[in-house]
């Protein structure tokens, strides 16, 4: 049981709670530490039942799922939310729920946290939209000097942060926790993506490379594009022939056996925007550590990454031909000798790439903010 008299925290997403790893992560870490904690994040309608964890969740419900009237109900709904609770410190996560956080904290005096998941001002939806974007950016120039304590993913984001806005940025990587015996990568049959399908990740180019790659693919999530993505797949005649699977939606716990039983994993991106070019995702670390080698993009935050362990092919471009060459290295048939080298690399990279080190991190950044009570 948390201590009554321990500080609450209360924290805000947009996305679905069942899925959103990292704040699973932080929240179940500053849980564990003796904070008591609120994650607060939406209703979606193939939402599944609220999976058990070591904190608090609610979920908001409304009429709309995307877009303007999305975020405006959110919002509001968000707000209203906020006004019959009560907390030491409130913790928005993007920009889409920082307005609503800020006034709570204004309100009760209490600091606002802002946790960048990514730049939302240079995401692809957003970057693509003018208007939208010299909104977002107005949000971000009036939140980000304003919050108590600012953290992101990545040093990459860190420093624009930083030169944007002459304040300390702090870094809690998006890292899986280690587990104490890594997979081993001996009996993987599919190449793994996992993530969003939505723009700007590379898959229709990979799905273009597919007749040509010695292997099959498996596609773990769903996003903006997953009807489109399929369709492509169709009309390439990867989906009867067996050589694609959209298997949708699947539960962090049960993605970890999907990702052990891969033989390559997929962490493709395009330069469409400084969110995706700077970006350090989870995926990058969860086939560390399920010891298999990756495809990875040529970006600045895995070549330094790669650079140190060696755990991936990177490639400069997302072609087909490119694509192709890359995976067909890793699969059967390809280069053993350097995919065995790499899955080596995984196994030793994992307990260094650690959420057992991100975690003291985000605890130090923490209790620079709130202090907990004395034992």
């Amino acid at each position: 049981m948390p201590n009554p008299l321990a500080p609450r925290l209360v924290f805000a997403v947009t996305t679905d709670l069942c899925f959103d790893q990292r704040m699973q992560r932080i929240c179940g870490s500053l849980a564990a530490a003796g904070y008591r904690v609120q994650l607060v994040g939406w209703q979606r309608p193939a939402s599944p039942p609220l999976t058990p964890q070591p904190y608090a969740q609610h979920r908001l419900r409304g009429w709309f799922q995307k877009g303007k009237l999305f975020y405006l109900e959110y919002n509001l709904r968000l707000l209203l939310y906020l006004l019959g609770q009560r907390a030491a410190a409130w913790c928005a996560c993007d920009l889409d729920t920082t307005l609503p956080m800020w006034l709570r904290a204004r309100l009760g005096g209490q600091p606002l946290v802002y946790d960048a998941h990514e730049l939302f001002t240079e995401v692809p939806e957003v970057v693509a939209r003018p208007a939208v974007q010299r909104l977002w950016r107005a949000v971000e120039r009036f939140i980000v000097p304003r919050a108590r304590l600012a953290y992101t993913v990545g040093p990459a984001l860190a420093r624009l942060f930083e030169v944007r806005y002459g304040r300390p940025v702090g870094v809690v990587r998006n890292v899986s926790r280690y587990a104490r015996e890594p997979f081993l990568a001996t009996a993987g049959s599919y190449i793994l993506y996992q993530g969003a399908l939505n723009v700007g990740r590379g898959l229709e180019q990979l799905l273009d490379a597919m007749p040509e790659v010695a292997g099959r693919l498996v596609i773990c999530g769903e996003g903006d594009c997953s009807a489109a993505l399929r369709t492509q797949a169709g009309r390439l005649g990867l989906l009867d022939s067996g050589k694609v699977e959209f298997r949708g939606f699947v539960l962090p716990q049960e993605l970890r056996e999907v990702t052990q039983q891969a033989a390559v994993g997929i962490m493709l991106l395009e330069n469409v925007g400084l969110s995706y070019y700077y970006s350090l995702a989870n995926k990058f670390f969860d086939y560390v550590h399920a010891g298999i080698p990756q495809v990875l993009i040529d970006f600045p935050e895995y070549r330094a990454l790669n650079d140190e362990f060696d755990v991936a092919e990177l490639v400069p471009d997302l072609a087909p031909a490119t694509l192709t060459a890359a995976l067909n290295r890793l699969l059967p048939g390809g280069d053993v000798a350097r995919y065995q080298h790499l899955a080596a690399n995984c196994r030793a990279a994992a307990p260094q790439l650690s959420w057992q080190h991100e975690e003291q991190e985000l605890l130090r950044l923490w209790r620079r903010v709130v202090q907990l009570p004395a034992h």
